[in-house]
């Protein structure tokens, strides 16, 4: 037979192409051999001299992986099981204490290791735990990305069955850097609106091009895995992760979320959508987040509980079944699921249990499962079978309804539910031992079988996107996409479409460039920040400052200009306060969306939902209790800015995490806009004129707060919305450029009247 391949030296690997095949990578001075069969080559991972069926790249991905599952000892399979803790590369800078890692036994620092090599921990996690799916946070640039990349799948390809690592990443294209997950990124990778701003453009299929852009600069990284989209219906406006999702609409959210998954899974040409330019999407949250009782998030044991007071949960079940397991493309459905920390408060219709999503039979194998047919991966969240911490704010473990159990016995819980990989565990330990467990509750047959079923779905997902084939790097290639030219400027141009212009009396936008224009300094009392860590008191000169020195003359005081530009953040508050606590009370106060002292008059007189072993009550009702926002002088920022500029314009631009109630400072804005996380530049592009604003509201602005008390955690479109002072309704998908209120085909599709309503 003809010899159909041939082969290239890169640095570090050899490339090797099959004429008319998959090309094939393998690691100089690897244990690996070629095998060639009807002239084409494949790897020899086994090392036997004979073709084995997962060696056979032309075989579909499915029965590569049920052989190669047959083949792996509980050990290995516990391995594919784990998802290793964020991964700092290299390890080192302000977030190394938290995720650290040590080289030969020392600091990076003090090691003088490059900044691609490999920790100890890695090293460690891949070759004893066998652990072959890595999250990335930090990447210090390409370079370092790539060469990382490469000597990590070379220590993988040399170890077991030579499986290759799966590398994720939480979302790292948005421009916002405050994001907890995104840590501190150094590639240059382009900038995009994200999640809630991705909305506001109001174009899926804007967000299908974002996903194949995304798709290939994370290929060029080394990342085979998105840990998104965020699909939750954001129907509770006090939600902390509201603005990561694509908001309430529910139809919206569907078509987002298919333009997304097909976006980052499809390689073009592809028979079955999959291949080497694809990226396997990790959907979240099932069965939905946003319903967290008064907005108190489920990464605390305070925020534990989702409530359904409308009855709307088969609503919130729709962006997974009509979009995530419902695509356009060939890949036909997302090729994982995370669900919520959350427990889905009196959701479970078959065995009636109060417990974490991922430990729910009903939530898991009843209806994900069994009603809707899912067979993709379901990886639990980060640290759900951790022990929580000794109170109810404390960042800890995540094992919510399933406290009083053992590791071991949480991660049996799990399993029993349908769950094949457990978010944030390097270790296999608790893994073996649930096991164990298993084979005296179910017999050793039967957990053989439960363990093949998650390591073949998992092992699949690896095969669909070509790892096994090539999971190296070529440097200059991945230095061309990363950050080129093109994907940086349609991503700013993302921003900038996302931009929403709410106000503009008199037409005061555009601005006139090279004006003289005072931008005052910001001060922001001291929370409880994502990781619960109270934050310092914090004086901050706005990053809009810095970059509007490109645009006007910036002054010191406002005595001295022509107009002002006041940028803000919307209201920052959390839903427990430990001070309170200490001195007799509950802990639960009200999130507010306004700046000044808010008492919480209309809350419910009793919770829904409660119960924690860490209390002795199970009312967290909140009523007539006060809650102020850290950032409450924002507003004074506003107030103060806008006596003293007297007549002369006051432009507020407000950062939006959340719906916030206007009525504080609309009065005494003269223009508002509201961005979802972008650069100051696509703000300063906008009221100069350089872009023309046509960003919509992808959300309500309440009336006020008791209207936000009002409204159903699981309700969409329930709020009584703002009124200006030029009578504008700052309702869903209400929007101005500099001629008036916009009104166009997004709107006459997605606008008020043509949404429906859950229930």
């Amino acid at each position: 037979m003809e010899k159909k391949w041939n082969e290239a030296e890169k640095e570090g690997y050899r490339l090797i192409y099959n004429e008319g095949g998959k090309d094939l990578g393998i690691s100089f001075g690897s244990k690996v051999t070629i095998i060639t069969e009807d002239g084409f080559a494949f790897k020899d991972f086994l090392g036997t001299g004979e073709l084995a069926a997962y060696e056979d790249w032309r075989l579909p991905a499915a029965e590569r992986a049920a052989d190669l599952a047959s083949r792996l000892s509980i050990e290995d399979i516990a391995g594919l099981m784990l998802y290793s803790a964020h991964q700092l590369i290299p390890a080192r800078g302000p977030l190394s204490a938290a995720f650290g890692g040590t080289y030969g036994g020392k600091s990076f620092d003090e090691s003088g290791a490059d900044p691609w090599d490999l920790t100890d921990q890695q090293k460690e996690f891949i070759v004893k735990d066998r652990v072959r799916h890595v999250l990335i946070m930090k990447l210090q640039d390409t370079e370092t990305a790539v060469k990382w990349n490469n000597r990590l799948q070379a220590l993988a390809e040399n170890t077991g069955f030579g499986i290759p690592a799966n590398n994720s990443s939480d979302p790292r294209h948005g421009a916002g850097a405050a994001a907890e997950y995104m840590g501190v990124t150094g590639e240059p990778i382009s900038k995009w609106a994200n999640g809630i701003g991705l909305t506001a453009a109001f174009e899926p299929e804007a967000v299908r091009e974002f996903g194949e852009i995304g798709a290939a600069e994370y290929r060029a990284l080394g990342i085979t895995t998105a840990l998104s989209p965020q699909i939750d219906l954001a129907t509770e406006p006090r939600w902390m992760r509201f603005a990561d999702t694509f908001g309430e609409h529910t139809e919206l959210t569907v078509e987002m979320t298919r333009a997304y998954c097909d976006g980052f899974q499809t390689t073009k040409g592809s028979e079955d959508g999959w291949g080497a330019d694809s990226v396997n999407t990790m959907v979240k949250h099932f069965p939905g987040g946003g319903p967290c009782e008064a907005g108190r998030d489920g990464h605390y044991a305070y925020g534990k509980f989702a409530v359904y007071p409308g009855g709307n949960f088969e609503e919130h079940l729709r962006p997974f079944t009509e979009g995530a397991f419902s695509l356009n493309g060939g890949t036909k459905t997302a090729s994982a699921v995370m669900p919520y920390y959350t427990i889905s408060y009196g959701a479970d219709q078959t065995c009636g249990e109060n417990v974490g999503n991922s430990f729910s039979k009903y939530i898991v194998n009843d209806l994900l499962r069994e009603r809707f047919g899912y067979d993709g991966v379901v990886c639990t969240d980060w640290g759900i079978t951790h022990d929580m911490g000794k109170t109810e704010e404390e960042f800890a473990g995540k094992c919510w309804g399933v406290e009083t159990l053992t590791e071991a016995e949480r991660h049996l819980k799990a399993l029993e539910a349908g769950v094949d990989q457990f978010g944030g565990n390097n270790d296999a330990g608790p893994v073996l031992e649930a096991y164990r467990m298993g084979c005296e509750k179910y017999g050793e047959e039967a957990m053989r079988s439960r363990f093949e079923r998650s390591a073949s779905r998992l092992l699949r997902n690896i095969f669909q996107t070509g790892l096994f084939e090539n999971p190296y790097l070529d440097l200059e290639h991945s230095c061309q996409v990363v950050g080129c030219r093109e994907f940086t400027e349609k991503g700013y141009l993302s921003q900038l479409k996302s931009v929403t212009l709410l106000k503009n009396r008199a037409g005061v936008l555009p601005l006139k460039e090279h004006i003289r224009v005072y931008i005052p300094r910001r001060h922001i009392r001291p929370y409880l920040d994502f990781m619960s860590s109270m934050t310092p008191d914090m004086h901050v000169e706005p990053a809009g400052k810095g970059a509007a020195a490109d645009y006007f003359v910036v002054v010191d005081t406002p005595e001295e200009a022509d107009a002002a530009i006041c940028f803000i953040e919307s209201p920052v508050s959390v839903g427990y306060d430990p001070e309170d606590r200490k001195q007799g009370g509950s802990g639960y106060v009200p999130v507010t969306l306004q700046y000044r002292p808010y008492e919480a008059k209309q809350a419910r007189l009793h919770s829904l939902a409660g119960g924690d072993p860490l209390e002795d009550f199970d009312d967290r009702s909140y009523r007539g209790k006060w809650n102020t926002a850290a950032n409450e002088e924002d507003l004074d920022l506003v107030l103060d800015t806008k006596k003293r500029m007297g007549d002369r314009p006051v432009i507020v631009s407000v950062n939006l995490k959340n719906p916030m109630v206007m009525a504080e400072l609309e009065p005494c804005a003269d223009a508002i806009l509201v961005d979802y996380g972008v650069s100051p530049q696509a703000v300063l592009d906008v009221i100069t004129g350089r872009f023309i604003p046509c960003g919509l509201l992808p959300l309500q602005m309440p009336a006020d707060m008791d209207t936000v008390e009002r409204q159903a955690e699981d309700e969409a479109f329930d709020m009584e919305c703002y009124v200006d002072s030029e009578g504008h309704v700052y309702e869903f998908g209400f929007g101005m450029n500099f001629d008036g209120v916009i009104e166009d085909e997004r709107t006459e599709k997605y606008g008020r009247q043509n949404r429906r309503r859950t229930k």
